[in-house]
């Protein structure tokens, strides 16, 4: 086939129709300039079928080391930026094999014997996402240790804990720091969770109804690395599921939203505690910003930009269930709509943890500020009833009490512990002076010396925990 020829056929399809496509609905078709980033999964894909194809007998030796030349050279102008997308081949995988074609000749055209661009995207898609869960893998663990280094910094500094935002009771920062941890610590599990049921080969099941030829598709799914942690071959079963199925896409979203709900929570405490209202911490400069009438203003933009962004992943989430919902099987032209939200939501993700990271590690944290709040809400009151209890009062008896103390710590303009004891002795008359231990920010903090607790000792454990985790 000539040139020319090649040229007028550039659509897969155009042999069937009589009029071309309008130059409207080729832009409002086309998908390469943003399905482009799938070039380096859509060639591997490409490599291994025409592989298998060759092993098969289904192409001759010399057609497959023509692909393979072929396609080396394509990467080589994708990479070099010599490369021409055209929108008129409409994706990214007909700008390939027409250039491949063009390359060398017909071995060109037998490359997508026994397969569709169907089962070929549901493949690129999964192996592009296959590896952009191993980066945001990493960048988990780089947040969750310099969540670790500041954790280990300051656990015998106090913060006070808020339930309702009010002042609840003494943590230490290094423990509030590792609840971070753990959330983060899920958000991994469940990145490597999605990637089990991700790394499925569609590739085989052609347009939806599988193939005639004598394909060998856990051969496929071996050399692309699509295997269980046995080393046995992960291929989709079911050639309508195959093509049609953008679960795994799905809950990656979900799983992304997840982890973006925990930056933004995190984000929401940043933006407080900076306020002059609390005082806890500063951001470094380069992570703020300064405002354009207001001089002394520093703005927290980093971390409320992140809470917008997370709307944003929530929102591809919603999109890409909607986007499913009503879909009869198998492959519908809807699937292109994936893309789009899909990429933005590993983009925004991945951003947000590298930034995130480096941030964190610049936080400077301001302890007498927090001390200082902490003592304003009777942040040891149910220390109190824990001590009456241990006296032998009921617990709901010493809770009733020790509101009556408040009460009176309220009146005076006192702490607790700032009471004389011949008032607390009102509320019990079992109370002695070892009271005092108990009322202490730091006494409370190191009572709850259990697994879990906020207690030095305890916090300690974890860092070490988390520390040998993530080695």
């Amino acid at each position: 086939m000539s040139k020319n020829q090649l040229d007028k056929k550039s659509e897969a399809w155009s042999a069937l129709f009589s009029e071309p496509m309008s130059e409207l609905v080729q832009r409002y078709t086309a998908s390469v300039f943003f399905d482009k980033r799938l070039w380096q999964a859509d060639i591997a894909g490409s490599l291994a079928h025409a592989e298998m194809l060759a092993a098969q007998g289904i192409i001759g030796a010399a057609d497959h080391a023509a692909i393979q030349k072929g396609l080396a050279q394509i990467a080589q102008e994708i990479e070099s930026g010599a490369f021409e997308w055209k929108l008129e081949l409409e994706d990214v995988h007909l700008n390939i094999e027409a250039r491949l074609t063009q390359l060398v000749g017909d071995a060109g055209k037998r490359l997508h014997t026994g397969r569709s661009r169907n089962d070929q995207v549901a493949t690129d898609v999964r192996l592009w996402l296959r590896g952009e869960i191993d980066l945001i893998g990493g960048l988990l663990t780089a947040l969750q240790k310099a969540l670790l280094d500041i954790a280990e910094k300051n656990v015998e500094v106090i913060l006070p804990g808020f339930t309702h935002l009010q002042v609840a009771q003494p943590v230490s920062f290094g423990h509030h720091m590792l609840a971070y941890v753990e959330m983060f610590s899920r958000d991994a599990e469940r990145m490597l969770d999605v990637r089990r049921r991700v790394n499925h080969l569609p590739l085989g099941a052609a347009a939806l109804a599988g193939t005639s030829y004598p394909l060998d598709r856990e051969r496929v799914a071996r050399t692309l690395g699509m295997v269980d942690e046995q080393g046995h071959a992960c291929v989709c079963q079911n050639s309508l599921d195959a093509v049609s199925d953008r679960d795994f896409a799905i809950e990656f979203s979900a799983a992304a939203a997840l982890a973006m709900i925990h930056i933004s929570r995190l984000s929401e405490e940043l933006v407080l505690w900076m306020s002059q209202s609390f005082g806890f911490i500063d951001l470094a400069d380069r992570f703020c910003t300064g405002s354009s009438i207001m001089p002394q203003k520093k703005n927290p933009d980093v971390p409320e930009l992140a809470r917008g962004k997370t709307g944003r992943v929530v929102g591809h989430l919603m999109g890409l269930i909607t986007l499913m919902k009503g879909q009869p099987l198998a492959y519908n032209k809807d699937n292109q709509e994936d893309k789009e939200p899909l990429f933005d939501t590993v983009d925004t993700l991945k951003d947000t943890l590298r930034i995130f990271a480096e941030m964190v590690g610049g936080i400077t944290v301001k302890p007498q500020a927090m001390e200082r709040a902490a003592l304003k809400g009777y942040a040891t009151a149910t220390d109190l009833a824990d001590y009456m209890v241990k006296k032998g009062l009921p617990f709901r008896d010493a809770h009733e009490a020790v509101a009556h103390a408040v009460k009176a710590a309220i009146a005076h303009k006192v702490d607790l512990s700032e009471l004389p004891l011949d008032v607390l002795r009102q509320f019990n008359p079992k109370i002695e002076k070892d009271v005092y231990d108990v009322l202490s920010l730091r006494g409370s903090l190191g009572a709850r010396n259990v697994l879990g607790g906020t207690a030095p000792a305890q916090v300690r454990a974890q860092i070490a925990r988390h520390r040998q985790r993530l080695t």
